[in-house]
């Protein structure tokens, strides 16, 4: 027994004078040194171990499903464990130096290994199961690589539990969707990843089958679970689910009723679209703008909310919400055959307000609608000033209304608009481009950064392009930035220290071009 061990005489006492210090020891005992303190703490931790009882042994797990996916190549699996331990390269003084973000490159990892068809190797599941906890963006990617395995192992320990609500990924094997028998039974008792992902498989069968399915259990669902499952019908969503979608109108839950609402203005040939249709084209047209005088019981029922949000005027709201529902072809006729650009343009006789109002909402409406001509008579010219935009001004509505363009029209007008305006103001747009931006689109990237590295421009402005630079250009891009990450001589204008930094993110840029490169390549089959 050692010296600390005698001076503390239980493990209460030993709590007592760490909390109150040596010197304070409660009882007015003689003061004590800290080491005795940390001594007679070793000893009674020993024993406190030493004397607890073996507890029985638990039943033992069944064995993980087989997952019948074939593993990554030896290499990726190198880097998949390379990534999932990684650590963002930092330089001194809050500066990320010019190693690649690792951490940023695992998304990029997963969607392509899905694209192949692969499984998550077995050791790395748990890895795996630890960074879709720490990352919400990496759950659904994630868990669908960790399959079976990640759902059985997540049954097992309770920080993983989120996996078991977390949508198709992570589902495992499901019945074929022609055994009747075995998707009732799945559907009747399996875990809600399990029966979200049984319902998107039915549905790519038979989405008449699907909401037959869920109309079996719908009246018993959780409200949460309600939303989710008629979440998860925007996928595929055509005509036939508008019967089920109207009855969830009457729903009990006024986010399941606002979701239905909103699935069924999505669908033009839809009865709720023809009662807003009406609503609409009753307040607006060639003469101006009425808006609607109340809010009766029918609007109410077909998903318009009552009460604005603070700083918006009643009218002015439920007008919004009218014409966001109803289909953009009904304006056609309204405005005596004109097309969606001669429309945006018209004048509004009421004033700007209430033209903010109408274009916002028609914005709304193609988003919805998926419309490519209103989007595009609504975004307008690229090069135009984006103030004095048709549609709007904002950057995250224009975004919205880009992703409604295919891929390669989309990535042209962002071109346009970053050689317009630069790219501090296109980092919304950026991000719904298609990865990787190759062509028009990562020549303009590139192009204005040099710029704004010869400009002397502030370079801590434009981290945040960069970061995303990283991770979306095309990795051939790479030999063209090689001239940029040598030290350019520092502008006598420019803020001190930009050279060196402007070096150093173009080495990381180029850094992570080249692995992004052999990281696809290794993912490649053989």
């Amino acid at each position: 027994m050692g010296k600390g061990d005698e001076e503390y005489g239980d493990w209460e006492e030993l709590v007592g004078a760490a909390l109150l210090g040596t010197d304070r020891r409660r009882g007015g005992g003689p003061a004590g040194s800290p080491e005795a303190l940390l001594d007679a703490a070793a000893v009674h931790t020993v024993r406190r171990r030493a004397g607890l009882r073996p507890a029985g042994a638990g039943p033992r797990p069944e064995p993980a499903p087989r997952d019948p996916r074939p593993a990554p190549p030896a290499a990726a699996r190198q880097r998949l464990a390379q990534l999932l331990a990684g650590r963002t390269g930092a330089g001194s003084g809050g500066r990320r130096g010019a190693a690649p973000d690792l951490t940023e490159l695992l998304p990029q990892w997963l969607a392509a290994a899905g694209r192949h068809g692969y499984r998550s190797p077995a050791a790395l599941v748990p890895a795996l199961l630890d960074a879709a906890r720490a990352r919400t963006d990496l759950r659904p990617q994630a868990l669908a690589l960790a399959g079976a395995r990640g759902l059985w192992l997540a049954r097992l320990n309770p920080d993983w539990r989120f996996a078991l609500r977390g949508g198709a990924g992570g589902a495992g094997e499901l019945p074929d969707v022609t055994d009747l028998a075995g998707v009732e039974r799945l559907w009747q008792e399996g875990l809600f990843a399990e029966r979200v992902a049984l319902l998107g498989a039915v549905r790519a069968h038979d989405a008449a089958a699907a909401t037959r399915l869920l109309a079996t259990t719908w009246a018993t669902e959780r409200a949460e679970d309600r939303l989710m499952f008629l979440d998860s019908l925007r996928v595929g969503l055509s005509e036939g689910d508008e019967p089920f979608l109207e009855a969830a109108l009457g729903d009990r839950s006024r986010n399941v009723r606002a979701t239905a609402a909103e699935l069924l203005s999505a669908l033009p040939g839809s009865a709720l679209a023809g009662r807003m249709a009406e609503r609409a084209l009753a307040c607006v047209g060639p003469e101006g703008v009425n808006p609607p005088a109340e809010c009766d019981a029918g609007m109410l029922r077909d998903g318009v909310v009552r009460n604005p949000p603070a700083g918006r005027g009643e009218r002015a709201w439920w007008l919004g919400q009218l014409v966001e529902a109803a289909p953009l072809s009904c304006w056609r006729e309204r405005f005596g055959g004109l097309g969606p650009a001669e429309i945006v343009a018209l004048p509004v006789a009421e004033g700007e307000v209430w033209r903010e109002e109408l274009h916002a909402a028609w914005c709304r409406a193609a988003v919805r609608q998926r419309d490519a001509r209103w989007s595009r008579a609504l975004l307008g010219a690229a090069s135009a000033p984006p103030a004095a935009g048709p549609g709007t001004a904002s950057l995250a509505e224009r975004a919205k209304l880009l992703e409604t363009l295919p891929d390669g029209e989309r990535a042209d007008w962002v071109a346009q608009f970053i050689r317009a305006h630069g790219l501090s103001e296109a980092f919304q747009l950026l991000g719904v481009c298609v990865v990787p931006w190759a062509g028009a689109l990562g020549r303009a990237v590139v192009d204005s950064l040099d710029c704004a590295r010869e400009a002397g421009s502030y370079p801590w402005s434009f981290s945040g392009v960069m970061g995303l630079a990283e991770r979306c250009l095309d990795p051939a891009e790479a030999g063209r930035l090689e001239i940029l990450t040598a030290a350019a001589e520092e502008p006598a204008d420019s803020a001190s220290g930009a050279a060196a930094y402007w070096s150093e993110a173009f080495q990381r840029l180029v850094a992570t071009l080249r692995l992004r490169e052999a990281m696809l390549s290794e993912l490649a089959p053989a």
